[in-house]
């Protein structure tokens, strides 16, 4: 690729980078002085209350005796325990992610003419605009699938002859077809990636209406569309586990933020995408990936519990992997003693390891599991639990599946699209304010100082 001299670091950026740098510092006492909740979190982790919503619900405590104790996690879509709803479809052989997309989009778990419906609805709207994956896929595919994926959502604007009307009845519209064509936007892209940049074949297969959103993501991915019933099941699982997770997390309060200004649903969702793709919120189950890896070269023996144990506090001391003194994979804003997502997940993640042949990678990881929170409660002081999140499963699944990781963010978008429409839907239908929080100035006023004069 030709060198762009625009992207370069000058020593004046570098010069001008360090006053900006020195401008923005804010003594950290300050924060404390004016009581002000870094990140709208307390020290115990506890979110600043912003709105109310009926979308979902993640518990982490109860009440008893008067005081807040941790309990293992809960996560509930429209008042249904995910674990029940996760439960039901599979002990019936159903995919969930229709389904339960039509739980949080309409507050009601559909009968079946309704759930043959909704799927016909989304299979219909599983179609781009004509030319659109030669014209806008295919041009200047870019390395990072979710910058892929938000510039293809925008450029949707332009075929949208209602693009800009927020009635509920077009947002929902734009909805549904968003959540049919995410998919296919952010796979086209990839596989338009590989094709330019890493030489290889390129397949563009089209989707198969009568296939559900789960089979379809391999279906298309894949060069011979060709998936096992294990694989497209638990790929089903991890898309209703990764659907939505309350209003607070970052992508969903961005989606109210944004919607709150009455702005068209291409933007919103565009600037959801771009929250997600941070590595705080979407990308974290790449580095447990990359954490994993480095571990089973590092440790000889991975049934070793104090070797596993070692590798483990040398990643807290930043002597191991990135040196960034994390443990990927643990620790959640909300949940302490369990994330409901990850133990949900594990039974099948199990099953898919039997499967590809993985049960010691899998052992590594249970073992992990069980050594990490006691490592890190021997090495830090803890203001709450600690225990694994979603992602430190999610990744191993992804990669079990032969997933790219350019596309396990995504992956994640595919997902919690559905999430990000219930919540638009939400704040319209309460036609709020625009949210406008405040930001204290500490500044001193100063006296204007003529050019002449200044020093």
């Amino acid at each position: 690729m030709e060198h762009n001299v625009f992207s370069d670091i000058t020593p004046d950026i570098v010069r001008l980078a360090d006053l900006s740098r020195q401008a923005g510092i804010i003594e950290q006492e300050l924060f404390t002085k004016y009581e002000v909740k870094r990140g709208l979190r307390d020290l115990n982790g506890k979110g600043v209350l912003a709105g109310l919503t009926t979308i979902s619900d993640v518990r982490a405590n109860k009440i008893v005796n008067g005081e807040q104790i941790p309990t293992h996690g809960e996560l509930f879509y429209r008042g249904y325990n995910v674990k029940d709803l996760v439960k039901g479809f599979t002990a019936d052989g159903r995919f969930g992610f229709e389904e339960v997309a039509y739980l949080l989009l309409f507050d009601a778990l559909p009968d079946a003419e309704e759930l043959s419906k909704f799927k016909e609805l989304l299979g219909f709207y599983r179609s781009l605009p004509t030319s659109f994956v030669r014209d806008i896929i295919m041009k200047a595919p870019s390395r990072d699938m979710m910058n892929t994926l938000a510039r293809s959502v925008l450029t949707l604007y332009s075929y949208d002859d209602r693009a800009d009307d927020t009635s509920l009845e077009n947002v929902l519209r734009q909805s549904l077809q968003l959540i049919s064509l995410f998919p296919m936007l952010a796979i086209y892209g990839y596989q338009a990636y590989a094709h330019y940049h890493d030489g290889k074949s390129l397949y563009i297969h089209p989707p198969i209406a009568e296939l559900s959103t789960a089979e379809n993501i391999l279906h298309i991915l894949r060069p011979d569309s060709s998936y096992t019933p294990l694989e497209a099941k638990i790929l089903d699982v991890a898309l209703v586990l990764h659907m939505e997770h309350g209003g607070g997390n970052n992508s969903t309060f961005t989606t109210h933020v944004v919607t709150s200004s009455l702005t068209d649903t291409y933007s919103v969702i565009a600037a959801a995408i771009g929250s997600l793709k941070g590595p705080r919120h979407g990308g974290a189950n790449i580095k447990v990936v990359r954490m994993f890896e480095d571990m089973m070269h590092e440790v000889s023996d991975w049934e070793n519990e104090d070797e596993v144990r070692e590798y483990l506090a040398k990643l807290l001391h930043k002597e191991a992997f990135d040196h960034a003194g994390l443990i990927y994979g643990l620790g959640h804003a909300v949940y302490s003693k369990s994330d409901p997502r990850a133990v949900i997940f594990k039974s099948y993640v199990e099953k898919l390891s039997q499967e590809k042949g993985l049960e010691k990678e899998f052992a590594l990881y249970s073992l992990v599991e069980r050594l990490a929170p006691q490592v890190i409660e021997e090495e830090r002081q803890m203001y709450k639990g600690v225990s694994i999140n979603v992602d430190f499963y999610s990744g191993f699944v992804y990669k079990m599946l032969g997933l790219p990781e350019e596309l396990y963010t995504p992956i994640f978008a595919m997902a919690r699209i559905v999430g990000w429409s219930a919540h638009r839907m939400e704040e319209l239908a309460n036609n709020g304010k625009i949210i406008r929080p405040a930001y204290k100035p500490i500044h001193d006023d100063m006296p204007y100082v003529p050019l002449a004069d200044r020093p």
